[in-house]
């Protein structure tokens, strides 16, 4: 369980180093991705914290939006560090279906 624990927590810190604080001038639609991902960890990790989601469940969220970022990474290098709106379409149907994942693990 402890092990568990510690993987979440590793998790965690990885992805925010790639999502937190990366508000790119100029690119709406890649601080809009970014800024849900910042959102959705803070609300698992608070989750994590209080006790309503476990070690597992919080690492399954982590693995979500590591995906996300990774496919949103992919987009904007196709163009230049911008998202087109098909794209920007895509990710955020993504981080709804992990927002109600979260939510429903939280309720």
């Amino acid at each position: 369980m402890i092990r568990l624990g510690l993987l979440a927590c590793t998790a965690f810190a990885s992805a925010g180093a790639m999502a937190s604080g990366t508000t790119v001038p100029g690119h709406p639609r890649v601080n809009e991705v970014n800024q849900r991902i910042d959102n959705q960890q803070a609300r698992t990790a608070k989750g994590l914290a209080d006790g309503t989601i476990t070690a597992r469940q919080a690492a399954n969220d982590e693995r979500r939006d590591a995906n996300i970022v990774q496919r949103a990474s992919t987009d904007e290098a196709k163009h230049h560090g911008h998202l087109t709106r098909a794209e920007t379409r895509r990710l955020n149907r993504a981080e709804n279906r992990n927002s109600r994942a979260i939510h429903r693990q939280r309720h």
